[in-house]
């Protein structure tokens, strides 16, 4: 069995002693990080290599950032979506573990304000990430494209969508990307064992977000028809949440069988 969790740490030096404490307790064999807000150079690499993990990373200065950790070799690693070769910003990294699991790491771009750019960039963000998933999809192998996808897919899977309305976490054409790359044959991991409304991967700083659980479900993984097979369970890991100093979000993540 392969457990494989996707988080969102919000700058991983911030975050060390949290990482290294959810690491050693929770025991992930794979980590598919997002804002690690740091160049490779800067990556904590000596105190997670210390707990036997192997680090692939796709840094970028102060923000964004994606990394791959796993206690198997990491090998084949891509960085970058095709077609991002003019895109500075450090949001995608997928590589091959356990010999034939290809995981990828995702931090889809926020989209926010909707009348700016960004909303465009978000968008065009998701057709290169929907173009490249479906040509990964051909090869017909174990992929687990995992990451804070930055949609909220549904109207229960956040506290309040009215609240909502201008974001661009709900916008239609968000959700219809998110949807399109799901139909191209993904499966949801989380929601394949839970469909219970108004489970969170993420609360806000402010307002007593975590307290009152005025949560956000952002983070996914999404499984490849060979890995769906393969799926034995899926959850969202809270207790990160809940510490000093915590990330927004908390790690969701999933178990595969390896054979």
């Amino acid at each position: 069995m392969i457990k494989i969790a996707t988080w969102n740490v919000n700058s991983v030096k911030a975050r060390l002693p949290n990482v290294l404490i959810w690491l050693k307790e929770f025991a992930p064999d794979v980590v598919l990080l997002q804002e690690i807000k740091t160049v490779d150079e800067g990556f904590p690499r000596m105190e997670i290599e210390d707990l036997g993990y192997t680090i692939e990373t796709h840094g970028q200065k102060s923000y964004n950032g994606v990394a791959i950790l796993s206690k198997s070799a990491i090998e084949d690693v891509e960085r970058g979506l095709p077609g991002d070769d003019l895109d500075v910003q450090a949001r995608y990294i997928e590589g091959t573990v356990y010999g034939s699991v290809r995981v990828a790491s995702i931090y889809l771009p926020n989209g926010n304000p909707i009348d700016t750019d960004k909303f465009f960039y978000k968008l065009g963000w998701m057709d290169r990430l929907y173009s490249h998933i479906k040509t990964c999809l051909t090869l017909e192998e174990i992929y687990v494209f995992g990451g804070d996808y930055n949609v909220i897919p549904k109207d229960d899977d956040v506290y309040n969508i009215a609240a909502f309305a201008k974001d661009a976490l709900v916008q239609p054409e968000s959700r219809a990307r998110f949807q399109a790359i799901k139909n191209l044959g993904l499966t949801d991991a989380l929601r394949s064992f839970n469909h219970t409304p108004h489970q969170y991967s993420y609360w806000d700083y402010q307002r007593g977000a975590w307290q009152k659980d005025n949560g956000l479900l952002i983070d996914h993984l999404l499984l490849t028809p060979q890995a769906a097979d393969r799926l034995k369970d899926a959850g969202i890991d809270k207790g990160p949440r809940s510490k000093e100093k915590a990330s927004d979000h908390t790690p969701v993540w999933c178990v595969i069988d390896e054979t």
